[in-house]
């Protein structure tokens, strides 16, 4: 089944063919994407980008599910045969309902606190949203893995917008992660958890900010080897090996979105509207 080619699922299991499909707030799940594209080279991938109300990191916690099951309903309905939601606050707002309501592969992605309280020797701040940070589900992720070490966590207001717009570099966009990364490393930050698939896109700026010794962590390559798993134990793994297409769709202007997807991913995507 080609990416977007099916109008909705007939009854039955789905088949190896059949695409992933993947959704953010956004146009930063394509940090996931793309390592979902590099692990899983053969499958189909089918994304959409809920533009029109980004970002979520503001919005209540009904509301985030309330998209996240629509986002849902229209991937399944285009044949998906698994889901990657690639947004922390949605995953913690929504995937157990997700989980309950679908008997298909649902993956989610979560800050990458536990491999950083392992390797930490000193301090680590958790770069989030406001609705990731106050979930529970971040909540009891830190009560698991925050007592070895000393955890700052640390909304970035702007940085979603930023990356939504393109704008991964310059002036601007140093000085927003300045005022964010340079009070955590004056508190003796050792790493720095990237947990809003966003972020991921800022990378080399905070890199330039934060200095080579300290880590920075996302957690794209493990939602990609999780999804093989998954599909793996269900049997649902792509038999290609190669040639994985991908289709994109936006709740937002499908013109503008297009020009940062193409900055993001590739210079010829295209974006559909979503219906």
């Amino acid at each position: 089944m080609s990416p977007g080619g099916a109008e909705g699922r007939s009854v039955g299991r789905p088949d190896l063919r059949d695409p992933v499909g993947v959704f953010d707030s956004g146009v930063g799940g394509l940090s996931i994407l793309r390592h979902l594209r590099q692990e899983l080279p053969g499958e189909d991938l089918l994304y959409v980008a809920d533009s029109a109300e980004v970002p979520y990191g503001k919005k209540g916690v009904a509301f985030v599910r309330a998209r996240a099951l629509a986002l849902a309903e229209f991937l399944f309905a285009r044949g998906a045969k698994a889901l990657v939601v690639a947004c922390n606050t949605a995953t913690a707002a929504a995937i157990a309902t997700l989980r309950e309501r679908y008997p298909w592969p649902v993956i989610g992605v979560e800050p990458a606190l536990k491999p950083a309280a392992t390797q930490s020797t000193g301090v680590v701040a958790v770069l989030a949203t406001e609705g990731t940070l106050a979930s529970e589900k971040f909540g009891a992720l830190l009560d698991r893995w925050g007592r070895a070490v000393e955890v700052i966590v640390a909304p970035c207001p702007g940085w979603v917008e930023q990356v939504e717009r393109g704008e991964l570099d310059g002036e601007a966009t140093r000085r927003l992660v300045e005022r964010e990364v340079a009070p955590l490393l004056a508190r003796g930050v050792d790493t720095l958890v990237l947990g809003c698939t966003h972020y991921p896109f800022l990378t080399k700026v905070i890199r330039e900010v934060a200095g080579p010794a300290v880590a920075i962590l996302e957690p794209g390559e493990a939602v990609a080897r999780q999804l093989r798993r998954r599909l793996e134990a269900v049997g649902l793994l792509s038999d290609a090996v190669s040639g994985g297409r991908e289709a994109f769709f936006t709740s937002g202007d499908p013109l503008a979105v297009a020009e940062v997807v193409r900055r993001l991913w590739a210079p010829g995507a295209s974006v559909e509207r979503l219906d």
